[in-house]
């Protein structure tokens, strides 16, 4: 337990004070108070996160990237809890996590830190980890139990700490997070700072995101079909699989839209998330390709606008899954991958209609996709 005893946690739980007032109906508990059911550590041990006392405490001997993981995604909702601090610790709470990838980019940090600041900064507690610094710093650090309360109402997100109201934004007048997740996992963050948690729970409000699902299972493979070459294309339970030479487009065709999914490829893999295409691949009369080449030396690596603008090169690694984000409206495309945006252009002549389609560019290679999801804007 470091400098913090079990001794002198139990004596401060017993001057804990009162839970913020307000109206409790509809809550719903996200913890049991004896047990982890409905949690995981993600990236991490096992014993990252254990039970005591009534709270979930982070392990001293567990650390960055470990990550505590409630097992149902949320939208929009209120999450209200406290969470215990003595002496230099830190942490964060997450909100929107992906399923795979950077939570505090690809989704949202609030930030849990020991200090008192008079002028509060992006990494400050109740800070939007590393972006939006809270209005004040509200924060008790000797042995005590702080209150939080986060509302999330899109594209609202307030936050309270100990009763003050320390972040009030609409998250999409911030460009850093306008692109961020709008549904996805709420977490706890280790960075080895035995911190404890308790009384969590969450009351969801309405949804507002609809979206159309390209691929979740092998029967949306009707929702494709062979633009060109001889792609193999196969469903394999959650994650269609794409190999061979060729190309394979949608049915429907998108004018304005936001499409998500997670990708991972082989090693040196070759191929592209083509867009606004008439169809027949990279031979089309029209088309625009998101280059996937995992190179970084290439002179289109993954996320480029092929033949028009070279990507900062992402964070990924070869046969791991990370977060795709394809954004197009009007004349602008947004290519985010793992939560950086690696593109951004914003001279497309082509504003038409057309087809998305995917890439199979080298025998030998391949590339899988999940979550594949879009929605027109």
């Amino acid at each position: 337990m470091g400098d913090v005893s079990r001794r002198g946690f139990i004596g401060a739980a017993g001057m804990a004070p009162a839970m913020m007032a307000g109206d409790e109906t509809g809550f719903t508990s996200l913890f049991d108070g004896r047990s982890l059911e409905g949690w995981s550590v993600r990236e991490g041990p096992e014993t990252a996160f254990y039970v005591d006392d009534g709270s979930i405490v982070v392990h001293h001997g567990s650390n960055f990237p470990s990550w505590l993981r409630y097992g149902k995604q949320f939208e929009n909702f209120d999450l209200r809890g406290e969470f215990f601090l003595k002496g230099w610790m830190d942490s964060g709470i997450y909100l929107h996590a992906p399923e795979h990838g950077r939570n505090p980019w690809v989704g949202f940090e609030v930030k849990i830190f020991h200090q008192e600041e008079e002028s509060p900064k992006s990494n400050s507690c109740g800070s939007i980890y590393p972006v939006v610094a809270p209005k004040m710093v509200k924060v008790r650090n000797k042995g005590e139990w702080n209150t939080f309360r986060i509302v999330f109402d899109w594209p609202s997100l307030k936050v309270w700490m100990n009763d003050a109201q320390v972040q009030d934004l609409d998250v999409e007048s911030v460009p850093e997070l306008k692109y961020r997740l709008r549904k996805g996992y709420i977490g706890l963050e280790s960075l080895s700072y035995p911190i404890r948690y308790r009384n969590l729970r969450i009351r969801e409000l309405p949804a507002k995101e609809s979206w159309e699902m390209l691929y979740a299972s092998p029967a949306d493979l009707d929702k494709w079909y062979v633009t060109e070459g001889k792609p193999v294309m196969e469903g394999l339970g959650d994650v269609m699989r794409l190999e061979g030479l060729g190309h394979i487009g949608t049915k429907t065709q998108y004018k304005d839209f936001e499409l998500h999914c997670y990708i991972r490829t082989s090693r040196w893999q070759n191929g592209g998330v083509l867009f606004r295409t008439s169809g027949g691949g990279t031979r089309a009369k029209r088309s625009y390709e998101i280059q996937l080449h995992n190179v970084e030396g290439a002179h289109y690596p993954t996320g480029s606008l092929y033949h028009f603008k070279r990507s900062i090169y992402p964070r990924i690694a070869d046969e791991q899954w990370w977060p795709f984000q394809l954004i197009a409206k009007g004349r602008e495309v947004v290519v985010r991958i793992n939560g950086e945006n690696v593109l951004e252009y914003d001279q497309l002549e082509n504003v038409d209609e057309g087809h998305i389609e995917l890439q199979a560019h080298q025998a030998g290679t391949w590339a899988e996709y999940r979550d594949l999801k879009i929605k027109k804007l």
